[in-house]
C-alpha cells in the first residue's frame, strides 16, 4: 500500500476553470466532484462549485483543487495545503497524530459523506494538511 503526498490548491469559484487549464497543460485523468454531487451540506449557491477536483498523469503527477465554500475564509497566498491520501489507515492515522501537537483542527479525522475517513488541520507552523484514508 502506498500513501500519496501532493499539493492541494483552494479557490473561490475558480477551481473548475483552473483545473481544466492545468489539465490542458499536464494531461492525464481529470475528475471533478461538486459539493452537491457529494452530498455536502453547503449553501445552495455553493452546490455546483468543486468540492474536489484532481488530475493524475501517467508520469505520476497529482494535483488536487477545491472551491472554498462561502462560509470559510480564503486568503490568496495561503490557499495551498498538503494532502496525504491512501488506503493505509494505520500509517495515515500515525501521520495525523504526529501533526496534531500545536495544530488547529479544522475538521476531525472521521468518516466523511463520501465514505472515506477525512480530516483537516493547520499544523504548528501554519501549514494546512488534509488526510484522506480511502474506504476499503
Amino acid at each position: 500500500m502506498t500513501v500519496s503526498l501532493n499539493p492541494y490548491i483552494n479557490f473561490r469559484g475558480q477551481a473548475r476553470a483552473a483545473l481544466e487549464f492545468y489539465h490542458g497543460i499536464f494531461g492525464g485523468e481529470l475528475t471533478l466532484t461538486t459539493f452537491g454531487e457529494a452530498g455536502m451540506p453547503v449553501d445552495p449557491s455553493d452546490a455546483d462549485k468543486i468540492m474536489h477536483g484532481m488530475i493524475v498523469t501517467p508520469g505520476g503527477l497529482t494535483l488536487m483543487v477545491s472551491d472554498t465554500p462561502a462560509y470559510m475564509e480564503l486568503t490568496v497566498g495561503d490557499n495551498v495545503s498538503v494532502s496525504l491520501s491512501g488506503p493505509d489507515a494505520d500509517e495515515l492515522r500515525g501521520y495525523w497524530e504526529g501533526l496534531l501537537p500545536g495544530a488547529t483542527v479544522q475538521a476531525p479525522l472521521e468518516t466523511a459523506p463520501w465514505g472515506d475517513t477525512f480530516g483537516m488541520l493547520v499544523d504548528s507552523f501554519g501549514i494546512g494538511w488534509l488526510v484522506n484514508i480511502t474506504a476499503s
